[in-house]
């Protein structure tokens, strides 16, 4: 009876302290992961684009994904459909979450059409479509930071995220450990190729993750700012 008694509080204790002793080891993860660097500053705002439906944004207060389609979304829309299965519907619920498809003035009618092709499924509350002339479009993207230059129509399948302060994040360091170990040259990951269900999957929607957690964190006031700049990313690249 004696050992049957001392068993059972030892059990009750041991369920008691395992939940204790996981979440301490999860503390320190949680408040010291690696933030989302921030690649580029001020990026333009657009005020000059004519959206559909008149359902305009702003990129100021709002976590947005931004991507162009050129002159002929139509053509386009294995990017936007893998935007909708692997990005849209996952992070839709999230406040302050946003996807931006910009096209060229020229193709605002197809730029509808492809609206209505995946508007079927989803109400896309949170995902806006617009168009513009190709000056503005253009000052768009090249307030960005890209590896990548706009085809001859105007399209590229890269895609980019870009934080309620307007700076867009990405990663100055994309080296896997073994290229880190080799000492490898410097990666950066800018934008994330839309056409790339891998990169997606792998790389992107785990950087959305990490950048809702930094304003989670901000808005417990138990953030550290420990964000690396633009500054850190030239410095970097001029090695």
């Amino acid at each position: 009876m004696i050992n049957k008694f001392y068993r059972k509080w030892v059990v009750l204790g041991i369920l008691f302290l395992l939940p204790v002793v996981f979440l301490l080891f999860l503390y320190p993860s949680t408040n010291n992961y690696n933030t989302l660097d921030i690649v580029q500053e001020n990026i333009h705002e657009l005020d000059s684009l004519n959206f559909v439906d008149n359902n305009s944004t702003t990129l100021e207060s709002n976590i947005t994904i931004l991507n162009f389609l050129g002159d002929d979304p139509e053509n386009k829309l294995t990017s936007v459909l893998n935007l909708k299965e692997l990005v849209y519907d996952k992070f839709k619920g999230f406040k302050k979450f946003q996807i931006i498809t910009i096209s060229s003035k020229k193709s605002e009618l197809a730029l509808k059409k492809v609206k209505k092709k995946i508007i079927q499924s989803d109400e896309l509350k949170y995902w806006f479509f617009a168009s513009t002339n190709l000056k503005n479009y253009t000052n768009i993207f090249e307030s960005l930071r890209s590896k990548n230059d706009l085809d001859s129509l105007n399209y590229t399948s890269q895609v980019f995220i870009v934080d309620k302060q307007k700076n867009q994040r990405g990663r100055i360091d994309d080296r896997d450990e073994d290229e880190i170990k080799n000492d490898s040259k410097l990666i950066g990951l800018y934008s994330y190729n839309s056409v790339l269900v891998s990169e997606i999957k792998k790389k992107m929607n785990d950087d959305i993750r990490i950048l809702f957690t930094e304003y989670r964190q901000k808005r417990k006031g138990n953030f550290n700012s420990n964000i690396r700049r633009l500054d850190d990313l030239d410095r970097n690249e001029k090695k």
